[in-house]
């Protein structure tokens, strides 16, 4: 199972610049993350995007931002888990890194999820 994690709250403009022991414990955790197969991806939003459309045979792309994408999320994580109360105790030994806030957990459904892929005939 995959879960994407995000901080509901996260306000980027309002965030301190970590501290040099808190970028330090982070790399230690994910290093141990990425050891144990819990941690797929992390990453980021930047605060504009793309948005591609087809309508009648014809694709436009239109720059954004369409939302206010630091309001959606400032960080995430994709995470593989066996279940929700794995996800939920990696992201316990997160929160208590970074500290006060919110971590939601939302699993994330993929190729894997829907059966084995068919030949195409």
């Amino acid at each position: 199972m995959q879960f994407l994690v995000y901080d509901p709250n996260f306000n980027p403009e309002a965030a301190t610049p970590p501290t040099q022991e808190l970028i330090t414990e982070m790399g230690k955790f994910m290093g141990e993350a990425i050891q144990a197969g819990a941690l797929v991806a992390t990453g980021a939003l930047q605060p504009k995007g793309t948005r591609l459309k087809l309508s009648g045979g014809k694709f436009t792309v239109t720059d954004g931002p369409f939302i206010e994408l630091k309001e959606l999320m400032g960080g995430w994580a994709v995470i593989r888990a066996k279940s929700l109360d794995e996800a939920i105790e990696w992201c316990k030994r997160f929160r208590k890194i970074v500290g006060d806030g919110e971590s939601e957990i939302v699993q994330v459904f993929g190729p894997e999820d829907v059966g084995p892929a068919r030949p195409a005939a």
